[in-house]
């Protein structure tokens, strides 16, 4: 944050009485090695330094500029917002280049944390044709975003939800839309047809992973919320366009395999049937 004020400083010829580089680098290099080496007492006076540094140079700027500009109110804003937030605060600012990035718990061994911002993601029943896909911001609980989900697949596709199996994350019949049956994972139905529909359900998983990993929906190089809406929705087009990619390639090599290999068998017109 000190970086990003000396930054805009210097775009406005703003002249400051000290800009602590040289201070704030040494700082931070000390604030994570004592961190690392469980020297807690040391760290937490680093941090406060550091504190100490950004508040010096807000001063300063805050007493040159009379009248600021939008960009720069935005900016004294998230640095005094930084300033006054403490660790067991509710969203706190994580990020100067993106402020609205939240804290995810994930609640896994090797990954507790995420952050970003929670997205939905809904697939057909038996292909896995992705039919809903949308960014929700504000760390909603899980529940919250399944009609907002279900309402997209209605306006996207036409087509009314009638059942809805997810996850555990979706408990709660408040958050259940009417006419719509929601089944639940970890829950065993009477039926044996809800039964493969969970089943089903599983499929959903290396989807969200393909989402991430070849859609690129695990690093958002778009801005601001706007971004991370259009960035979830681009990738889960981007999904769509490979399936249906497949889908011809496949059909093309068949055609291309019978007209090498049985050509008297087949004629134009069966082949393009085909």
């Amino acid at each position: 944050m000190r970086k990003r004020l000396v930054r805009e400083a210097d775009e406005r010829g703003i002249e400051l009485r000290q800009s602590y580089v040289r201070l704030g680098k040494r700082a931070l290099a000390k604030q994570g090695r004592y961190g690392h080496a469980q020297q807690m007492r040391r760290s937490r006076r680093e941090t406060r330094r550091l504190k100490t540094y950004l508040g010096r140079v807000l001063r300063d700027m805050k007493r040159k500029v009379d009248n600021p500009d939008p960009g720069l109110e935005e900016v004294f804003a998230m640095a005094e917002r930084l300033l006054m937030q403490k660790r067991s605060d509710r969203n706190k600012l994580y990020s100067v280049h993106a402020p609205e990035v939240e804290c995810i718990a994930k609640g896994k061994a090797h990954k507790r944390y995420e952050f970003g911002c929670k997205v939905s993601v809904v697939t057909t029943s038996k292909k896995n044709w992705l039919v809903g896909i949308d960014a929700h911001h504000g760390n909603p609980y899980d529940g919250k975003t399944l009609v907002p989900a279900l309402e997209q697949v209605e306006r996207l596709t036409g087509w009314e939800t009638k059942q809805a199996c997810c996850d555990q994350g979706y408990r709660g019949k408040q958050y259940w839309p009417d006419g719509v049956t929601v089944v639940l994972t970890g829950r065993r139905p009477r039926s044996s047809a809800l039964r493969r529909w969970l089943w089903r359900r599983a499929a959903v998983e290396p989807v969200i992973g393909h989402l991430k990993s070849d859609s690129r929906m695990g690093s958002n190089q778009l801005h601001g919320r706007i971004g991370d809406r259009m960035n979830a929705m681009l990738a889960g087009a981007g999904f769509n366009m490979r399936k249906l990619l497949r889908a011809f390639r496949l059909r093309l090599f068949h055609v291309a395999r019978f007209w090498l290999f049985e050509p008297s068998r087949w004629s134009l017109p069966l082949l393009l049937a085909a």
